[in-house]
């Protein structure tokens, strides 16, 4: 018997799919499962800290060489 069972992670809003392919799992042990994997994402995510790109001082004080491309105004008349 396969159990599809989407759960909705508390704090991330992403939709998380489970599915049981071998065996025969009871409501209980689903459940036991679903509550140990949503514990260990939850501290693997509150653990994963990225931390704050450096920025050298020469790159500090140097200004941008051209302003970056407006990617909204078309080229001309070629604008398809």
């Amino acid at each position: 018997m396969s159990h599809d069972a989407p759960q909705e992670t508390p704090g991330d809003g992403d939709l998380v799919s489970l599915q049981i392919v071998r065996g025969d799992a009871t409501e209980e042990e689903l459940a036991a499962l679903i509550a140990v994997l949503s514990d260990a994402h939850a501290a693997e995510t509150a653990a994963a800290v990225a931390e704050p790109a450096r920025v050298s001082a020469w790159a500090r004080t140097q200004r941008p060489l051209r302003t970056p491309l407006r990617r909204d105004i078309p080229w001309g008349r070629f604008s398809g």
